[in-house]
């Protein structure tokens, strides 16, 4: 893997050709780069980078509290470790869309996505959000439309009208956000079939799904959702909440009982680590360096 710009870019045109051939794209999310790795290795799409996963790493909920700096900083992190296309959750834009899209861009990120919350925002699949108007959002995405460089570059709009204003307006919405040049639409907290067939119905152009756990949104099949006519399904959170529990279930047995013998089986091991982190192709290097200045080439 080179993290050059011309990686970047191929990324981003490979990504553009799959989505006009509408079959359902899937994103895990990362929550870090060893996560990133293992998805690439199971041969996944591409990789999600969420907003709320960052926030909840830091320790804090997902209320807008995270910075341009912090988030850009932990995507460049993630998305350079594979070959695969990654897509970051902007939030509401960090109170300037142009410099969010001018950051992620040259960091080699394949697009964002930016939503239509206020700056207090919540997580998508809670109560008690408020979002902006319609005209402040457009506005918005003609920012970042026009502040990208590379025409491959995703520009994800991402409503949360629809636990707020209802389906109809969601739908109003999509299409006004499609006419001010966003590349995807993702609708936020669709509750069923229904609803996100109505907004494939009145969308025009690609469309996200967010498959999160616990959530207000029917957990629906691959399969389904391409048949809906969906062309990107993500998984934010899936790959934190699996580690949480995990790191919880042990350490309460550590605790318990003194020792981890009775959880080793439901650890990685350090010969699996070694190969998701490419040890030996490393050591080898190093091994090649190393005779390099043995033969007197220092």
């Amino acid at each position: 893997m080179h993290f050059t710009k011309k990686n970047h870019l191929k990324k981003r045109e490979d990504l553009k050709k799959k989505l006009k051939k509408n079959k359902l794209l899937k994103f895990p999310g990362a929550y870090n780069p060893l996560t990133a790795k293992l998805i690439a290795e199971i041969n996944f799409d591409g990789i999600y980078i969420s907003g709320g996963v960052m926030a909840n790493d830091l320790g804090v909920p997902d209320i807008g509290l995270t910075t341009l700096k912090e988030v850009s900083y932990r995507a460049n992190q993630i998305s350079r470790v594979t070959d695969l296309p990654s897509i970051v959750d902007a939030d509401t834009g960090f109170g300037d869309c142009s410099k969010t899209i001018e950051t992620f861009e040259y960091l080699g990120l394949t697009g964002c996505h930016i939503e239509d919350q206020i700056d207090q925002k919540r997580c998508g699949h809670l109560d008690n959000k408020e979002i902006i108007s319609l005209k402040e959002m457009v506005k918005k995405i003609n920012m970042a439309v026009k502040a990208k460089k590379d025409k491959n570059f995703l520009i994800i709009a991402r409503t949360d009208a629809n636990a707020i204003e209802g389906i109809e307006k969601t739908i109003e919405r999509i299409k006004a956000y499609e006419g001010a040049g966003a590349d995807v639409i993702f609708p936020e907290a669709m509750k069923d079939e229904k609803e996100f067939e109505k907004v494939r119905k009145s969308s025009k152009i690609s469309l996200l799904a967010n498959m999160t756990e616990f959530g207000k949104s029917k957990i629906l099949t691959d399969k389904e959702l391409e048949n809906l006519g969906y062309q990107i399904v993500i998984y934010p959170v899936t790959t934190q909440r699996l580690a949480m529990k995990n790191v919880e279930d042990g350490l309460r047995a550590i605790m318990r009982d003194g020792h981890q013998n009775n959880i080793i089986d439901k650890m990685q091991t350090r010969k699996r680590l070694y190969e998701l982190v490419e040890y030996k192709k490393y050591n080898t290097l190093d091994k090649k360096i190393t005779d390099f200045k043995t033969d007197g080439h220092e």
